[in-house]
């Protein structure tokens, strides 16, 4: 505990140091990686769909790849709602839609719902991550079967399902769900600019989404009439994987054996930044594909870093970060267990841990803070 309070207390004496030192925009940089990611999206695509009349197995290679690249538009993405991709506001916004485009998920609105996330960051009270953790209280009056069911829908086969309603099926269907009740609402005499909805918040969001569906469905429109069938099935599969592969890159970068997991009360960001986001090692390729969002601990000290920035930043200032907790890819299955947050000791834990742990007949006794 001291040692997380020296390295919070070294890290706000430098932080703006830091911050200042790494927060410059490339406009070429940013542009390259625009350009490097979304041309091969398109050429992989149309590769994809001809191969079919060649080799299944050649298939399945060039998906796996453009799943790789359709990730990298999504953290780019990411990048551009933080407005810190590119130097001009505008610039961030339109590349953050036509990344939305291919990613299929409206830029403008999960950017706003992202920096909730940031502001809240290691507060699990308020945001409990992209697999909606239970508290020990809320989990312990589920049944057995709930336990089971809860347990098995976090695991990481259920990855590309979790892609495919994330990526490919809410956001259209939020929508559609969205356009039908506007239209009732209209059409019994109701004023649009006061229509209500769980669906959009202003009408802003609304113009965003329905952008991003017009456009998405233009296109695959077009491309299917063009190219046939073949384009939605390598297009969605490698959607549906990207998006798999983006939650489970998100949640062990905060889900994880020890991770800082505080309540409201005595809740801070410096800590949350050093002790509840891990530092994801991962290959040097994959940190291509990925955008260096592994330097994830830096990304939330400071989200205006853009992310070919975030590894000097890390090196730099590496004596700061020497306690961040780090994970490899071999420990990827093992944080996807740490699924309930434990309010009494202020972190995660895993289901094998709760029946250890508590009584799975009364709710958790609290305890003392570790």
């Amino acid at each position: 505990m001291a040692t997380r309070e020296a390295d919070t207390l070294a890290l706000k004496n430098k932080k703006n140091e830091l911050v200042s030192s790494f927060v410059g925009r490339n406009d070429l940089r940013a542009a390259a990686q625009t350009l490097n990611t979304l041309i091969p999206v398109v050429l992989l695509t149309y590769a994809g769909v001809v191969s079919m009349e060649v080799s299944y197995l050649l298939t399945a290679g060039i998906i796996a790849l453009l799943t790789l690249f359709l990730l990298r538009s999504f953290v780019l993405l990411h990048d551009c709602g933080h407005n810190c991709m590119y130097s001009s506001p505008r610039a961030n916004s339109v590349v953050g839609f036509i990344f939305g485009v291919f990613c299929g998920m409206p830029q403008y609105v999960w950017s706003r719902h992202h920096d909730y996330h940031h502001s809240t960051n290691g507060n699990w009270n308020k945001y409990r991550g992209p697999l909606a953790v239970l508290s020990t209280e809320e989990y312990a009056k589920l049944t057995d079967k709930q336990k089971r069911g809860y347990a098995n829908q976090r695991k990481l086969y259920m990855g590309p399902l979790a892609g495919f309603l994330y990526f490919v099926f809410n956001p259209r269907i939020t929508w559609i769900k969205g356009l039908i009740a506007l239209a009732k609402h209209v059409m019994k005499g109701g004023i649009a600019s006061e229509f209500k909805t769980p669906y959009w918040e202003t009408w802003k969001e609304f113009r965003h989404i329905t952008g991003n569906n017009l456009v998405l469905l233009t296109i695959c429109t077009l491309a299917t009439i063009q190219l046939g069938g073949g384009f939605l099935f390598v297009y969605v599969t490698a959607l549906s994987l990207a998006g798999a592969s983006g939650i489970i890159l998100f949640t062990v970068q905060h889900n994880f054996e020890g991770s800082y997991a505080s309540g409201d009360e005595g809740w801070d960001y410096y800590t949350a930044a050093l002790a509840g986001t891990s530092y994801l090692k991962l290959p040097r390729v994959l940190d291509w594909f990925t955008a260096d969002i592994g330097y994830h601990h830096i990304h939330h000290l400071s989200a205006r870093i853009p992310n070919y920035n975030l590894r000097a930043c890390h090196h730099k200032y590496q004596d700061l970060f020497r306690n961040v907790p780090r994970l490899g890819l071999k420990d990827v299955p093992h944080s996807m267990q740490y699924i309930i947050w434990d309010e009494s000791r202020s972190t995660l834990i895993t289901p094998a841990q709760f029946e250890a742990d508590y009584s799975t007949n009364a709710e958790p006794v609290a305890t003392e803070a570790a």
